[in-house]
């Protein structure tokens, strides 16, 4: 068996056992996360760190049992919803692990009718979390790690530039995040193109950009699509045209590196976590990852990771009172340094607070990695930040 069906097995293995516990000494957390369908490598990592650290410490937290109860939704939303319904009505969830943004929307009414927190390991749109009182985020938000890419494009010659981006709401929130930096800081966009999330077509949008001649490419899609759109901008040969291709970090996934080719070499991104990221707690999270599952850890991972720390850190303050109330209040405003650096809970937004890296694609002892090579600090979210 090869280490990557090793890894899927365990991760999807069930129910993560909690013990012997009766019901009163049980708190139920309700997963509900894409472990098959086009998104099924995130809801993967997603799980692997939950797991992780309720390996490492313990499936208690103060004095209570803790299970998992996952479900997939198969990377479709209205799945999503039916199967968090099923968790809060008939299994009595004390609270969710919200997965990709469309689940993760239809499931945020259920939390506020329901009066159960959902920590959202996931997503990263702006909105997700205005969508109910009962949310928190331990991923990212796609703003932060745009805006931040467009102030370091435009600092270092970024003039003319064209933005290409999926067309759903993490895709357009990157874009206005990039766009709104990039021309503050004096450069135009000449065009947005758009491409259909699913099966997108490349060809004529790398054409006309091409054609349009600017000296800056953006790109925003998810990281399954990176190698066959990094693949179709060299073939053209756009990466000698003088065009700069940049992105958000999601293009090169620390654990979708080893599976691309050397064209991924020089690419620069913004992102919040890199498996190189230098810190002891971050090589003690890798070790024990690469122990336990045999792969690399990606940033997903390290969302769930540290979805559980929230969620014991928060029990550790209640003495166990997992009313969500109760547990949304110690959540906000909570802190501590995670394998990506120092992050926080914003007491305001209840959105993550948390360092930018700007990395360059390069050989480490002939791997591809993510190196960092500038730091931003306690980035927040440019969207909730300027609704303030």
């Amino acid at each position: 068996m090869s280490r990557l069906s090793i890894f899927m097995v365990l991760v999807a293995a069930a129910p993560f056992a909690a013990g012997e516990a009766s019901a009163q000494e049980t708190i139920k957390i309700g997963a509900v996360q894409s472990m098959t369908g086009s998104f099924n490598p995130i809801g993967k990592q997603v799980m692997a760190g939950a797991r992780l650290y309720l390996q490492e410490h313990g499936y208690t937290m103060a004095g209570k049992k803790i299970e998992i109860l996952l479900k997939d939704d198969t990377s479709l939303p209205d799945i999503g919803k039916r199967l968090a319904q099923e968790l809060i009505v008939n299994d009595k969830v004390a609270l969710m692990l919200g997965g990709i943004t469309p689940s993760a929307l239809t499931i945020a009414p259920l939390t506020v009718e329901a009066k159960i927190p959902m920590i959202v390991a996931v997503s990263g749109a702006s909105i997700t979390v205005e969508r109910s009182p009962y949310m928190v985020r331990t991923s990212f938000t796609n703003g932060q790690s745009s805006s931040v890419m467009a102030e370091w494009a435009t600092k270092n010659g970024a003039k003319k530039i064209v933005t290409l981006v999926n067309d759903w709401t993490p895709g357009l929130e990157a874009e206005k995040a990039f766009t709104n930096v990039a021309v503050k800081g004096g450069a135009e966009i000449v065009a947005a193109l758009r491409v259909p999330l699913a099966n997108p077509d490349f060809a004529p949008f790398l054409q006309r950009t091409r054609d349009l001649k600017p000296d800056t490419l953006f790109v925003f899609v998810p990281n399954q699509q990176a190698g066959p759109l990094v693949t179709q901008f060299i073939e053209r040969g756009m990466d000698k045209s003088g065009i700069r291709l940049i992105s958000s970090g999601d293009l090169t996934s620390d654990d979708d590196l080893p599976n691309m080719t050397d064209a991924m070499l020089g690419l620069v991104t913004a992102h919040h976590y890199s498996m190189l990221h230098k810190s002891a707690v971050n090589k003690a999270y890798v070790d024990a990852f690469r122990k336990a599952y045999g792969i690399r850890p990606a940033f997903h991972s390290v969302a769930g990771y540290d979805a559980m720390h929230l969620l014991h850190q928060a029990l550790e303050k209640t003495s166990g009172n997992a009313d969500g109330d109760t547990l949304m209040a110690a959540m906000k405003g909570m802190s501590w340094e995670s394998p990506r650096g120092q992050i926080a809970i914003d007491p305001e937004t209840r959105d993550i607070i948390q360092n930018e890296y700007i990395r360059r694609v390069e050989k480490v002892n002939g791997e591809l990695y993510n190196v960092e090579f500038a730091t931003i600090e306690a980035v927040k979210d440019p969207f909730h930040g300027a609704k303030k």
